[in-house]
Parts: structure tokens; C-alpha cells; sequence
């Protein structure tokens, strides 16, 4: 069985803080991994609320670089001591955002790789981590045209580029049922993430995908959908056609995207917040 348990998302709860990030615990065939680990110190004290046992964790996965998934790693590694962290190795270089009006830096706070970048192992091609765990970098070409439309960038403010997401990774984990798909933001784009696991991992049928899809902007100070309905609704026709059983999603997709998607894929999709339990078998 693969057991995941959402330790902080956007949405928080009565009991459980909620921050703009995702962390997520993987327990898995005797094994735990920590994805990723919030923008601060917020997922440890949901895991102490939850009972989670982050002193046990075998090995940690960051998922891409950007300060909402890895700002929380320091004071988790100052707490429970130094372990692996798995990452593409682009993530030690500054990346920005354009959001808000304004270029900004979002990378990994820099004390991180300071104090413990020693810790970090570099993905550079597909990666077995154990029995039934695979890390699969990007594959696809040309994805530096999702971060010119979504003002992602690669560099500091005043001199970056569009960014080309090499520094993102996509965690599989094989279960009875197929393939657990988890990307935290899927910058590259779902059809392109669950197009290059096919390739990664011909022949198998993908039961679940887990993980935010970057489609929430912001206009005149609300929160709007970047995409347009029609290319929700082929990505839907997609994700129908590629016999995904479940979508689970939140963080950077947003209430506007979620709510279309929910509209072509009904019970399909799932929210993804803070406190949630996935199990898959």
C-alpha cells in the first residue's frame, strides 16, 4: 500500500496550519519519504499534530527549486538531523517569478544549500531510488515557452530568462493498481508529465496523479484560471483518454482551475489540502 498524507497546503484547517507550499509524507513498502517540505516550519508542527514520525524519514525528495517547496528543510534537518535530499541539480540556481507586477526571486533559501548542501544528491537521469520509486527529470523540449507564458524564470531579477523547468522532477511510485504520479506544481504541463512517464515506463497503466497544476493567476486582484476553458477541456479529453482513475490537486491550480476541470472530470479530481490522507493499493 502507498500511504500519502498532505502535512501543509494553502488550505489549512481548525487543527492544522495551512501555508503557500505543499509537503507531503510518503509511507511505502517500509519506507518514508518527505516531499518537499512547505515555504517554513509549518508542516513539522502539522506532523507532530498528526503523529507523524519526520525522525524516521529514509530520504527526502524536492521536487523543483522554488522557496515554497524547500523553505522548510533547514529547520527540518536543525530538528531531525541531516539526511539525502533527491533533486535535479538545477536547483541551486536562483529562479524568479513575474507575478504580481513585479520580477521576484523564488529559489531555495540560499542558508539551505549553506548549511547543508552537502545533503543534496543530483538527478540528472531517470533515478531508481528503491524497489517500485522512480524520479524522472523532463524529457520534452521547449518548455521554456510555459515559463514566458507564466512568468517563471530562470536567473536573478534583471537578468533571467524564461525558465525551461529543468530543475523539476516527477516522483512514480508502482502499485497494484498502476502508476502514483506526484509533480508538486507540474510547470511543464500534465499532458507533457504523464506523456514522459509513459516513456519512462512503457506499458503500464497510470492509476493516480498527485500534485498542484499551475494554473492560478492573479487579474485586477483576484484569482483567475491562466488558462482558457477550451484548454481545460481538452486536457481533460486527455487525462480521460489516458485512463488516469484519480486526480488529486490543489496548491497552484486555484479554485478557478479546479473548478473547470471538475466541471469535464466530475469525481475524478479531487481536492489536495492540508490534512488529506490518499491511500492507494
Amino acid at each position: 500500500m502507498l500511504k500519502i498524507k498532505v502535512l501543509i497546503e494553502n488550505s489549512g484547517t481548525e487543527e492544522l496550519a495551512g501555508e503557500h507550499g505543499l509537503s507531503l509524507w510518503i509511507e511505502y513498502r517500509g519506507r518514508n519519504y518527505l516531499l518537499d517540505a512547505g515555504s517554513t516550519d509549518l508542516f513539522m508542527e502539522n506532523a507532530l499534530k498528526c503523529g507523524i514520525p519526520l525522525e524516521k524519514t529514509n530520504a527526502c525528495i524536492l521536487s523543483h527549486g522554488h522557496y515554497d517547496h524547500s523553505g522548510g528543510f533547514h529547520g527540518f534537518m536543525e530538528r531531525y538531523g541531516a539526511r539525502q535530499i533527491y533533486a535535479m541539480e538545477g536547483v541551486r540556481e536562483r529562479y524568479s517569478s513575474g507575478s504580481g507586477g513585479t520580477v521576484h526571486d523564488i529559489g531555495v533559501p540560499e542558508e539551505l544549500f549553506r548549511d547543508y548542501g552537502s545533503c543534496f544528491c543530483a538527478v540528472r537521469d531517470e533515478v531508481i531510488l528503491a524497489e517500485g520509486v522512480h524520479l524522472i527529470p523532463h524529457s520534452t523540449p521547449g518548455l521554456d515557452r510555459i515559463g514566458q507564458r507564466t512568468k517563471l524564470y530562470k536567473g536573478t531579477p534583471g537578468a533571467c530568462v524564461p525558465d525551461d523547468f529543468a530543475h523539476e522532477l516527477t516522483a512514480v511510485f508502482e502499485s497494484e493498481s498502476g502508476l502514483v504520479v506526484i509533480n508538486s506544481c507540474s510547470h511543464g504541463g500534465l499532458q507533457v508529465i504523464l506523456e514522459e512517464v509513459k516513456q519512462a515506463l512503457p506499458g503500464r497503466k497510470i492509476a493516480a496523479f498527485i500534485g498542484g497544476l499551475h494554473m492560478k493567476g492573479r487579474k485586477n486582484g483576484e484569482d483567475i484560471c491562466i488558462f482558457s476553458e477550451s484548454e481545460i477541456e481538452r486536457l481533460a479529453e486527455y487525462v480521460t483518454g489516458t485512463g488516469v482513475r484519480c486526480i488529486y490537486t490543489g496548491h497552484c491550480t486555484g479554485e478557478s482551475g479546479f473548478k473547470l476541470l471538475q466541471k469535464y472530470l466530475g469525481e475524478s479530481i479531487q481536492p489536495l489540502h492540508t490534512g488529506r490522507v490518499i491511500e492507494i493499493y
